[in-house]
Protein backbone atom coordinates (compact mmCIF):
# COMPACT_ATOMS: atom_id res chain seq x y z
CA UNK A 1 0.00 0.00 0.00
CA UNK A 2 1.33 3.45 -0.90
CA UNK A 3 0.72 6.52 0.96
CA UNK A 4 -0.54 9.78 -0.18
CA UNK A 5 2.11 12.27 -0.83
CA UNK A 6 1.11 15.20 1.64
CA UNK A 7 -0.49 18.31 0.52
CA UNK A 8 1.77 21.17 0.37
CA UNK A 9 2.03 23.27 3.48
CA UNK A 10 -0.24 27.04 3.22
CA UNK A 11 2.26 29.79 3.92
CA UNK A 12 0.41 31.92 6.77
CA UNK A 13 -0.22 35.94 5.21
CA UNK A 14 2.82 37.80 5.99
CA UNK A 15 2.49 41.05 8.49
CA UNK A 16 2.98 43.37 5.30
CA UNK A 17 0.40 41.49 3.16
CA UNK A 18 -2.56 41.57 6.30
CA UNK A 19 -1.62 45.21 6.45
CA UNK A 20 -2.37 46.22 3.02
CA UNK A 21 -5.53 44.46 3.12
CA UNK A 22 -5.94 46.61 6.63
CA UNK A 23 -5.18 49.41 4.74
CA UNK A 24 -7.40 48.83 1.49
CA UNK A 25 -10.14 48.14 4.28
CA UNK A 26 -9.41 51.34 6.15
CA UNK A 27 -9.28 53.49 3.28
CA UNK A 28 -12.82 52.19 1.40
CA UNK A 29 -14.62 53.07 5.46
CA UNK A 30 -13.02 56.44 5.67
CA UNK A 31 -14.43 57.46 1.97
CA UNK A 32 -17.59 55.89 2.78
CA UNK A 33 -18.02 57.47 5.96
CA UNK A 34 -16.65 60.93 4.61
CA UNK A 35 -19.25 60.16 1.43
CA UNK A 36 -22.01 59.68 3.73
CA UNK A 37 -21.26 62.36 6.17
CA UNK A 38 -20.51 65.31 3.87
CA UNK A 39 -22.22 64.45 0.59
CA UNK A 40 -25.04 62.16 -0.05
CA UNK A 41 -26.65 59.27 2.50
CA UNK A 42 -28.56 56.53 1.49
CA UNK A 43 -32.21 55.84 2.69
CA UNK A 44 -35.16 54.03 1.69
CA UNK A 45 -39.09 54.16 2.28
CA UNK A 46 -40.68 52.06 4.75
CA UNK A 47 -44.00 53.36 4.61
CA UNK A 48 -47.22 55.47 2.95
CA UNK A 49 -47.00 58.91 4.42
CA UNK A 50 -45.17 60.51 1.54
CA UNK A 51 -47.74 58.99 -1.19
CA UNK A 52 -47.82 59.87 -4.23
CA UNK A 53 -44.43 61.60 -4.16
CA UNK A 54 -42.46 58.59 -2.42
CA UNK A 55 -43.70 54.70 -2.36
CA UNK A 56 -42.63 52.75 -0.14
CA UNK A 57 -39.55 50.52 -1.03
CA UNK A 58 -38.09 54.21 -2.96
CA UNK A 59 -34.16 54.27 -2.67
CA UNK A 60 -33.17 57.54 -2.42
CA UNK A 61 -29.74 59.74 -1.34
CA UNK A 62 -29.94 62.68 0.76
CA UNK A 63 -27.92 65.35 0.23
CA UNK A 64 -26.29 65.81 2.82
CA UNK A 65 -24.25 69.65 2.02
CA UNK A 66 -27.56 71.20 1.29
CA UNK A 67 -28.12 73.28 4.38
CA UNK A 68 -24.44 72.96 5.98
CA UNK A 69 -23.69 70.41 8.81
CA UNK A 70 -25.07 69.64 12.76
CA UNK A 71 -23.85 66.91 15.29
CA UNK A 72 -26.38 64.64 13.43
CA UNK A 73 -24.65 64.77 10.15
CA UNK A 74 -22.70 61.55 11.02
CA UNK A 75 -24.28 57.92 10.11
CA UNK A 76 -22.87 57.10 13.01
CA UNK A 77 -21.65 58.65 16.64
CA UNK A 78 -22.85 62.52 16.56
CA UNK A 79 -20.45 65.33 15.31
CA UNK A 80 -18.59 67.34 18.19
CA UNK A 81 -19.46 70.46 16.56
CA UNK A 82 -22.27 71.96 19.48
CA UNK A 83 -25.73 73.23 18.64
CA UNK A 84 -26.70 74.52 15.39
CA UNK A 85 -25.68 74.22 12.04
CA UNK A 86 -21.94 75.08 10.07
CA UNK A 87 -22.05 76.45 7.64
CA UNK A 88 -25.96 78.19 9.06
CA UNK A 89 -28.46 77.48 6.35
CA UNK A 90 -32.32 77.69 6.30
CA UNK A 91 -34.19 75.24 4.30
CA UNK A 92 -37.17 76.27 1.79
CA UNK A 93 -40.59 75.56 2.29
CA UNK A 94 -41.56 72.37 0.28
CA UNK A 95 -38.57 71.17 0.69
CA UNK A 96 -38.68 66.95 1.03
CA UNK A 97 -36.03 66.35 3.96
CA UNK A 98 -34.93 63.63 5.86
CA UNK A 99 -34.72 64.12 9.42
CA UNK A 100 -33.44 62.01 12.99
CA UNK A 101 -36.68 62.26 15.37
CA UNK A 102 -36.12 62.24 18.58
CA UNK A 103 -36.46 60.28 21.39
CA UNK A 104 -36.80 57.02 19.29
CA UNK A 105 -33.81 58.13 17.31
CA UNK A 106 -35.03 57.32 13.85
CA UNK A 107 -34.97 58.72 10.81
CA UNK A 108 -38.29 60.24 8.88
CA UNK A 109 -39.27 61.65 5.70
CA UNK A 110 -41.33 64.30 5.04
CA UNK A 111 -42.17 67.99 3.43
CA UNK A 112 -41.45 70.96 5.49
CA UNK A 113 -44.64 72.95 5.15
CA UNK A 114 -43.65 75.90 8.20
CA UNK A 115 -40.41 77.79 8.92
CA UNK A 116 -39.69 79.28 12.29
CA UNK A 117 -42.49 82.28 13.08
CA UNK A 118 -45.04 80.40 10.72
CA UNK A 119 -48.72 79.76 12.04
CA UNK A 120 -50.10 76.97 11.07
CA UNK A 121 -53.26 75.05 10.76
CA UNK A 122 -55.55 72.84 9.44
CA UNK A 123 -59.45 73.60 9.24
CA UNK A 124 -61.90 70.57 7.57
CA UNK A 125 -58.92 69.09 5.72
CA UNK A 126 -57.83 72.56 4.15
CA UNK A 127 -54.03 73.79 5.61
CA UNK A 128 -53.84 77.74 6.42
CA UNK A 129 -50.30 79.43 6.84
CA UNK A 130 -50.32 82.53 8.40
CA UNK A 131 -53.80 83.03 8.32
CA UNK A 132 -53.56 82.12 4.28
CA UNK A 133 -55.68 79.35 2.72
CA UNK A 134 -53.45 77.33 0.58
CA UNK A 135 -54.65 76.72 -2.95
CA UNK A 136 -55.18 72.89 -3.57
CA UNK A 137 -56.59 72.03 -7.14
CA UNK A 138 -58.13 68.34 -7.79
CA UNK A 139 -56.14 66.61 -10.32
CA UNK A 140 -58.03 62.87 -9.76
CA UNK A 141 -60.25 60.45 -8.00
CA UNK A 142 -57.67 57.39 -7.03
CA UNK A 143 -58.55 53.56 -5.63
CA UNK A 144 -55.03 52.01 -4.66
CA UNK A 145 -53.89 48.74 -3.05
CA UNK A 146 -51.94 50.03 0.23
CA UNK A 147 -49.24 48.28 1.65
CA UNK A 148 -51.54 46.05 3.92
CA UNK A 149 -53.75 44.80 0.97
CA UNK A 150 -56.80 46.94 2.23
CA UNK A 151 -57.83 49.20 -0.93
CA UNK A 152 -58.36 53.01 -0.45
CA UNK A 153 -60.00 55.46 -2.08
CA UNK A 154 -58.78 59.01 -2.31
CA UNK A 155 -58.40 62.23 -3.67
CA UNK A 156 -55.40 63.19 -4.99
CA UNK A 157 -54.38 66.92 -4.97
CA UNK A 158 -51.90 69.81 -6.27
CA UNK A 159 -51.16 71.96 -3.49
CA UNK A 160 -49.25 75.32 -4.12
CA UNK A 161 -47.44 76.37 -1.14
CA UNK A 162 -46.74 80.11 -0.38
CA UNK A 163 -44.26 81.28 -2.77
CA UNK A 164 -45.60 78.76 -5.34
CA UNK A 165 -44.15 75.39 -4.68
CA UNK A 166 -46.64 72.90 -5.91
CA UNK A 167 -46.90 68.87 -5.13
CA UNK A 168 -48.84 66.66 -5.15
CA UNK A 169 -50.97 65.19 -1.83
CA UNK A 170 -53.31 62.51 -0.69
CA UNK A 171 -56.55 63.15 1.05
CA UNK A 172 -58.99 60.27 2.08
CA UNK A 173 -61.06 62.41 3.94
CA UNK A 174 -60.99 66.14 4.86
CA UNK A 175 -62.62 64.92 8.63
CA UNK A 176 -60.05 62.96 9.63
CA UNK A 177 -58.32 62.53 13.18
CA UNK A 178 -55.53 65.33 11.77
CA UNK A 179 -58.18 67.63 9.90
CA UNK A 180 -59.37 70.20 12.58
CA UNK A 181 -56.43 70.93 14.67
CA UNK A 182 -55.41 74.17 16.72
CA UNK A 183 -52.98 76.38 16.04
CA UNK A 184 -49.56 76.22 15.55
CA UNK A 185 -46.64 78.65 16.20
CA UNK A 186 -42.86 77.39 15.01
CA UNK A 187 -40.34 77.97 17.26
CA UNK A 188 -37.45 79.82 16.21
CA UNK A 189 -34.63 77.17 15.05
CA UNK A 190 -37.55 74.82 14.71
CA UNK A 191 -39.34 73.23 11.14
CA UNK A 192 -43.12 72.02 11.04
CA UNK A 193 -43.07 68.80 8.82
CA UNK A 194 -46.11 66.92 7.23
CA UNK A 195 -46.74 64.24 5.14
CA UNK A 196 -48.08 64.19 1.70
CA UNK A 197 -50.24 61.17 2.19
CA UNK A 198 -52.15 63.94 4.43
CA UNK A 199 -54.05 60.92 6.43
CA UNK A 200 -51.89 58.65 6.99
CA UNK A 201 -48.81 60.55 8.07
CA UNK A 202 -47.33 60.84 11.69
CA UNK A 203 -45.89 64.49 11.45
CA UNK A 204 -45.70 67.52 13.21
CA UNK A 205 -49.34 67.89 13.52
CA UNK A 206 -48.76 65.50 16.55
CA UNK A 207 -46.90 67.55 19.38
CA UNK A 208 -46.86 64.27 21.53
CA UNK A 209 -44.90 62.52 18.30
CA UNK A 210 -42.72 64.43 16.20
CA UNK A 211 -43.81 67.96 16.81
CA UNK A 212 -41.78 70.46 16.15
CA UNK A 213 -38.53 69.61 14.25
CA UNK A 214 -35.05 71.26 15.52
CA UNK A 215 -33.19 72.85 12.32
CA UNK A 216 -29.72 70.46 13.32
CA UNK A 217 -31.93 67.27 12.88
CA UNK A 218 -32.18 67.82 9.56
CA UNK A 219 -30.13 65.40 8.09
CA UNK A 220 -30.32 66.48 3.94
CA UNK A 221 -32.49 67.27 1.07
CA UNK A 222 -34.22 64.75 -0.94
CA UNK A 223 -34.59 65.63 -4.65
CA UNK A 224 -34.24 62.08 -6.64
CA UNK A 225 -35.36 58.73 -6.18
CA UNK A 226 -32.56 56.14 -7.48
CA UNK A 227 -35.19 53.02 -7.93
CA UNK A 228 -37.44 51.24 -5.88
CA UNK A 229 -37.03 47.84 -4.47
CA UNK A 230 -41.08 46.93 -4.28
CA UNK A 231 -42.51 48.50 -7.75
CA UNK A 232 -46.33 48.43 -8.21
CA UNK A 233 -48.69 46.58 -10.45
CA UNK A 234 -51.53 48.10 -11.82
CA UNK A 235 -54.30 45.77 -11.03
CA UNK A 236 -57.99 46.29 -12.67
CA UNK A 237 -59.69 49.39 -11.30
CA UNK A 238 -56.50 49.94 -9.31
CA UNK A 239 -53.92 52.65 -9.84
CA UNK A 240 -49.92 53.24 -8.34
CA UNK A 241 -50.28 56.02 -6.45
CA UNK A 242 -46.46 56.83 -7.57
CA UNK A 243 -46.07 54.53 -10.38
CA UNK A 244 -44.35 51.32 -11.36
CA UNK A 245 -41.03 50.39 -11.38
CA UNK A 246 -39.60 52.20 -14.46
CA UNK A 247 -41.46 55.29 -13.16
CA UNK A 248 -39.27 55.57 -10.38
CA UNK A 249 -35.93 55.02 -12.03
CA UNK A 250 -33.68 58.60 -11.25
CA UNK A 251 -36.85 60.15 -10.88
CA UNK A 252 -36.91 63.84 -9.69
CA UNK A 253 -39.50 64.95 -6.51
CA UNK A 254 -41.28 67.99 -6.42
Amino acid sequence: MTSQPAAPAVPPKSPSKLREWAGTIGIFGGVYLLVNTFLYQGFYVPSESMLPTLTVGDQFYAAKYAYGYSRFSTPFVPLPIGSGRIPAGLPQRGDIVVFRKAGEESDLVKRIVGLPGDRLRWTDGRLFINGVLVEREKVRDITYRAQSGTIVQAVEYRETLPGGRQHLILEQTDSGMADNTPEYVVPEGHLFMAGDNRDNSGDSRFLNDVGYVPLERVLGRVGTVAFTRNGCSAEEGLACPGGGWFDRLFRSVE
